[in-house]
C-alpha cells in the first residue's frame, strides 16, 4: 500500500514537470477566483472516500464486518439498533476524525463554503455507519467522524491552499503541490482535475497570504505514573512537535478558522508514534479593545483534541468562548495571555476498570472545558510559557461515573539567533475518576521535555 502510494506521487511529479516545463514560458494569468459549485463531483468524491475504505476491507482483509446486506442497512437505519462501539481508541479518536476530513473536503474543494460543506461530514459520516459495515451504527464514531471531521477538514483546507505559491515555477512549485496534496488529498486531487497542478497564475483573491508560524521542536521527553519518580524512574523517549499559528486572532472575522493553531507531537512511544494532535479554529472573532500597546479580542472557537502516549491518553471535541489578549506590544518585554471556557460535545477519558471488546478502555460522555495561559517575551531572545488545561466529564457510555482532568505545564526557551532555540518544559496530567461501583482513582503523569526548535 505505502510502496504503490510513493510510486503514485512519483508518477505525478514527474507528469506535472512535464507540464510546467511546456508552461515555464507562458506569461502569468491574472485571474480572479469566483468558486465554482461542483455538486456531482463533490459528491462523487464523498461516495469514492467511502467506497475505497469499503473495499480494502471487503476485497483485501476479507473482513465479515464489510460484508453489508440490505438486512444490515435496514437493522442501522432504525435508530434503536446503534450501540456504542468498542474500536481502540486510536480508531475511534483519530482514524474516524480523519476518513471525517475528506468526506467535509469533498465539497470544501469544489466550491463550497464552511458552512455549506459542514453537513457533508454529517451525511458522510451516517451513510458510513448505516452502511458502510454490518456493526451496528455508534454514536461515538457519527459524532468523532462529523464534528472532528469539520475542525481537521478546514484546517486542512486553509494549509494545503496556503502552501502553494500560484507564481512558483520548477522543482520547487512541485514539492509545494506534492506536500499539499499530502496534507489534503481531495484538494490536491482537484488541483489535478482542475488543471491547476503546476499552472503559473496570479489570483487576486490570494494577493493577501495569512501569517503563518511554524515551529519544529526535537528532543527527548520523560514520563512517569509517580511524579517523585519522574527523574530516577521515568521513561525517556525520542519526540519531535510541529506548533503552527494561522492569521490573526486579534482581527475581526466572521470567515471561520482565519485563525488557527495547530499542534502535532509524534514519538518513539511504546503505544503509538502519533502522541498528540490539536486544532483550535476560531468560527468568528471581533476585538473587544485595541490601544497602542494593548489588545483584547474574543472568539468563538471549534476544538478537536488528541493525546495518546505512553502514560496518557484523551480525545474530544469541543466549544468554547475564549478571550485572547496582548499587553505591551511593540515593546521589550511583551505580554499576552489567554482564558477559554466552553462545553465538551464528547470526550473519551481513560477507564481504569474498563476493557472490552477490540480494546475499549475509555469511558464516553460531554463536559466542560476551562483552558488558560500566559506567555512572557523578553526582548525576542527569551520566553516564558505558561499553560493549563481543565475539564470536567459525565460518563453516558462506560462505567458510571465522572471525572476531572487537568494539563499544566511550564516552558523556558532562550533562542539563539533569530530562529533557533533551546528549551525544557515541566508538567503534568491528572485525572480523578469517582466511580459508583468501584474505588475512585486519582492518576497523575508528570513529564520534563528538553528540546532544540527552529522557527520554520
Amino acid at each position: 500500500m505505502i510502496k504503490t502510494t510513493i510510486k503514485v506521487l512519483c508518477i505525478l511529479i514527474l507528469l506535472s514537470g512535464l507540464l510546467s516545463d511546456l508552461r515555464a514560458q507562458t506569461p502569468i494569468q491574472d485571474t480572479f477566483a469566483i468558486p465554482k459549485k461542483r455538486f456531482w463531483r463533490a459528491s462523487g468524491e464523498l461516495f469514492l472516500s467511502q467506497l475505497v475504505p469499503w473495499s480494502y476491507n471487503y476485497f483485501v482483509r476479507n473482513a465479515d464486518f464489510a460484508k453489508i446486506s440490505f438486512k444490515s442497512i435496514g437493522r442501522n437505519l432504525n435508530f434503536s439498533n446503534w450501540e456504542w462501539d468498542d474500536n481502540h481508541f486510536k480508531t475511534n479518536q483519530f482514524a474516524h476524525p480523519y476518513h471525517g476530513n475528506l468526506y467535509f473536503n469533498s465539497f470544501r474543494t469544489n466550491g463550497y463554503s464552511f458552512w455549506q460543506a459542514a453537513p457533508a461530514a454529517f451525511a458522510g459520516s451516517y451513510m458510513w455507519e448505516v452502511a458502510g459495515e454490518t456493526h451496528p451504527a455508534a454514536p461515538n464514531d457519527f459524532v468523532n467522524t462529523s464534528l472532528g471531521g469539520i475542525a481537521l477538514g478546514e484546517m486542512t483546507y486553509r494549509l494545503s491552499n496556503a502552501i502553494v505559491n500560484t507564481r512558483a515555477r520548477g522543482f520547487s512549485r512541485q514539492m509545494q503541490e506534492v506536500l499539499a496534496l499530502l496534507v489534503n488529498p481531495v484538494n490536491g486531487l482537484n488541483r489535478i482535475l482542475d488543471g491547476n497542478w503546476g499552472r503559473v497564475y496570479y489570483n487576486r483573491d490570494d494577493s493577501v497570504k495569512p501569517r503563518i508560524v511554524v515551529t519544529l521542536d526535537l528532543g527527548s521527553r520523560r514520563f512517569s505514573e509517580r511524579e517523585e519518580d519522574v527523574l530516577d524512574k521515568g521513561h525517556n523517549e525520542l519526540y519531535m512537535r510541529l506548533r503552527l499559528q494561522y492569521g490573526d486572532p486579534y482581527a475581526y472575522s466572521k470567515k471561520p478558522f482565519q485563525h488557527f493553531t495547530v499542534q502535532v507531537e509524534a514519538g518513539a512511544s511504546d503505544s503509538a508514534y502519533l502522541n498528540a494532535a490539536q486544532v483550535n479554529g476560531n468560527l468568528v472573532q471581533w476585538p473587544f479593545h485595541e490601544g497602542e500597546h494593548s489588545i483584547v479580542a474574543g472568539a468563538i472557537t471549534m476544538n478537536y483534541d488528541y493525546f495518546h502516549n505512553s502514560a496518557f491518553e484523551y480525545g474530544g471535541q469541543s466549544f468554547t468562548f475564549r478571550l485572547n489578549g496582548v499587553l505591551k506590544r511593540n515593546k521589550p518585554t511583551a505580554y499576552t495571555g489567554y482564558l477559554a471556557a466552553g462545553i465538551i460535545a464528547l470526550a473519551a477519558v481513560p477507564d481504569k476498570y474498563l476493557y472490552y471488546g477490540e480494546g475499549r478502555d475509555y469511558d464516553y460522555g460531554p463536559g466542560i472545558a476551562i483552558n488558560a495561559g500566559g506567555n512572557i517575551v523578553v526582548k525576542n531572545k527569551l520566553t516564558c510559557t505558561l499553560g493549563y488545561r481543565g475539564g470536567w466529564f459525565r460518563t453516558i457510555n462506560g462505567n458510571s461515573s465522572s471525572y476531572f482532568l487537568n494539563a499544566a505545564s511550564a516552558e523556558a526557551r532562550y533562542f539563539i539567533g533569530r530562529k533557533i532555540s533551546i528549551g525544557m518544559e515541566l508538567g503534568h496530567f491528572s485525572v480523578k475518576g469517582y466511580y459508583r461501583d468501584y474505588d475512585d482513582v486519582y492518576r497523575r503523569y508528570p513529564f520534563i521535555r528538553y528540546s532544540i526548535g527552529a522557527v520554520l
